[in-house]
């Protein structure tokens, strides 16, 4: 006989998952292999938090929840608190949760993932320049292209999100 004790603590089930459309990785494996090293390449120099904090962000604006899941438990397995990973979508209004030089990287990943003016602003370029050496810059601007891209993958074959564990798949 179920009570009214049981059913107040009964939860509905989650909605269904969706299925991916195609797995890409696995169909074009030489494009995946090239995707994997130049993410690698990117990131050479580049604090591992604020890699991962740079990640999370685009695919928060691109909607790629397959990267914002995977990332967020990378940002967590790096160190990263909850608290800067929760607040990353608003950062602007959380700005004191983060350091200038992890600003300006958000800030010019806003920039060069929405490029609905055509172009880069000088002032948020001028800003990352100004907390990043050229060679840091340079990287820091390919690790957006290249988690943009990523993003791209994502969205369009559906990779489905949850399934992640840091360590065992890696972009």
């Amino acid at each position: 006989m179920t009570t009214d004790t049981d059913t107040a603590t009964t939860t509905a089930p989650y909605a269904h998952a969706h299925t991916p459309r195609l797995e890409w990785a696995k169909l074009a494996p030489d494009v995946y292999k090239a995707m994997i090293a130049l993410d690698a390449a990117s990131k050479k120099g580049l604090d591992p938090r604020l890699v991962e904090l740079v990640k999370i962000r685009a695919s928060q604006i691109n909607h790629c929840a397959f990267c914002v899941d995977m990332h967020s438990k990378d940002a967590l397995a790096a160190g990263e608190s909850v608290e800067r990973i929760v607040q990353l979508s608003a950062w602007e209004e959380s700005r004191h949760f983060y350091t200038e030089r992890e600003a300006a990287a958000l800030e010019l990943t806003e920039a060069v993932t929405v490029l609905t003016d055509g172009f880069v602003p000088d002032e948020v370029y001028a800003q990352a320049a100004a907390h990043f050496d050229e060679p840091e810059t340079a990287r820091l601007i390919a690790l957006i292209t290249v988690i943009n891209a990523w993003n791209r993958f994502g969205v369009t074959t559906r990779m489905v999100p949850g399934h992640y564990t840091p360590g065992v798949f890696t972009h």
